[in-house]
């Protein structure tokens, strides 16, 4: 499949292309970026024939957003798709108050959690004002997962199905976006809010991957089911499927521990038997599934994008994906690219 592929974004009136450029790391996450970098990634994802590109007021404390709409201002609007989400509003400071961590060298603003009706309406204008475009097509509620909130997350859960859905559908319902959903790192998550309302699609960060595939449980077919797309962020696992299973390698954002090593290990003799590279199975792996049109993935410079752009189209052979399931690897039910 080729990085620009369309693919029919659910039961929405909407098509993404099958790669999805994510804006995380020119939010400056862990390191800096210059100015000049991040605008050369989204050209080169745009000349590769992307056009879904996601980002969030997060993402460098709204730096992130500054620069997607940079990079994307002066393209024709209907010739792409763009993303972003709610349930932070940013507040001007001095630059020596904030604490930026994990970000660096961010924008100053100070970020507070809002899952308000009003907080989310005010988000969301917000947001077009740092991309300065006229609209989003994508809008979803960020993190109210268990991983982000913590013990609090039952209740922010419920504020959000109440405000920010309410705001979200309100939107929706006036044709100001096509799409609303939920972005977190849990499908159990992601499932709860769509037995709950009437969402059309959510953001899954790391939970359906070529070492995890718990989702086709319950929430995946529920998605077909009620024809909900699903967008999938950190099909590396933070790591260790762009790197394999060397010392140091990440998993969940930690030192992957040793079951995940020798599994991914085991993923990677398959891989040298058929001639694969690691993350060009897990790449293609995830937008296999019928519920989920775009892979979204987040690069540091113009190498490592032309890098994943070419992992994306790299020949793979039936066989391979054939032999992950025989020796137990891959799940039997796990849709696999033909």
């Amino acid at each position: 499949m080729q990085p620009g592929t369309k693919m029919k974004f659910g039961r929405v009136d909407l098509e993404v292309t099958a790669f999805g450029f994510g804006t995380a790391p020119i939010g400056n996450i862990f390191r800096e970026i210059d100015e000049q970098t991040s605008d050369a990634m989204i050209q080169t994802a745009w000349d590769a024939g992307v056009r879904y590109y996601d980002t969030a007021p997060m993402y460098g404390h709204g730096l992130s957003e500054l620069r997607t709409g940079h990079s994307l201002r002066w393209k024709k609007r209907d010739d792409f798709v763009l993303s972003s989400k709610v349930g932070r509003r940013l507040v001007p400071a001095r630059r020596d108050t904030i604490d930026f961590t994990p970000w660096t060298n961010a924008a100053p603003f100070v970020m507070e959690f809002d899952y308000t009706y009003d907080g989310t309406m005010r988000a969301f204008e917000d947001s077009l004002q740092r991309m300065a475009l006229e609209s989003m097509d994508i809008c979803f509620i960020h993190d109210i997962d268990v991983f982000t909130r913590g013990p609090e997350q039952p209740e922010v859960f419920k504020q959000a199905m109440d405000g920010s859905w309410r705001a979200l559908e309100k939107l929706r319902d006036e044709g100001v976006v096509k799409a609303i959903g939920v972005g977190v790192n849990e499908w159990e998550v992601c499932h709860e809010a769509l037995k709950q309302r009437d969402f059309d699609c959510f953001l899954l960060a790391g939970r359906y991957t070529l070492l995890e595939q718990d989702a086709l449980n319950e929430f995946l077919p529920l998605c077909q089911e009620r024809g909900a797309a699903v967008v999938v962020g950190g099909g590396f696992n933070s790591g260790i499927l762009a790197t394999g299973a060397k010392e140091g390698a990440k998993y969940n954002y930690a030192p992957a521990p040793a079951e995940i090593m020798t599994k991914v290990a085991k993923i990677e003799e398959v891989c040298a038997e058929h001639s694969v590279p690691l993350p060009a199975a897990a790449l293609q792996f995830v937008v296999a599934h019928p519920a989920i049109p775009s892979f979204i993935a987040g690069t540091r410079t113009v190498e490592q994008l032309e890098q994943n752009l070419a992992w994306f189209s790299h020949p793979i052979p039936p066989a391979f994906w054939s032999d992950l399931k025989a020796k137990g690897l891959l799940r039997e039910d796990a849709p696999t690219p033909q």
